[in-house]
């Protein structure tokens, strides 16, 4: 859930960050600060989802007791 939540987001800033105005980078003193938050929020979230795959969560095993 966080994982796809972090992707979503990263998505909406690095598309705002590749279209903002050289107004909004000259008051981030140059930096394209939506485009490089926006890209890293992406890595986590690609992460997040890729360590969720690799190891799920294991069912507990069955007990022998009858209840």
């Amino acid at each position: 859930m966080i994982g796809g939540l972090f992707l979503v987001y990263g998505v909406i800033l690095t598309v705002t960050g590749l279209f903002d105005s050289a107004q909004e980078v000259q008051k981030a003193e140059g930096i394209r600060i939506n485009l490089s938050t926006g890209i890293a929020m992406l890595v986590v979230g690609a992460a997040f989802l890729l360590w969720e795959r690799l190891r799920p969560t294991d069912a507990p095993a069955p007990s022998d007791e009858e209840e």
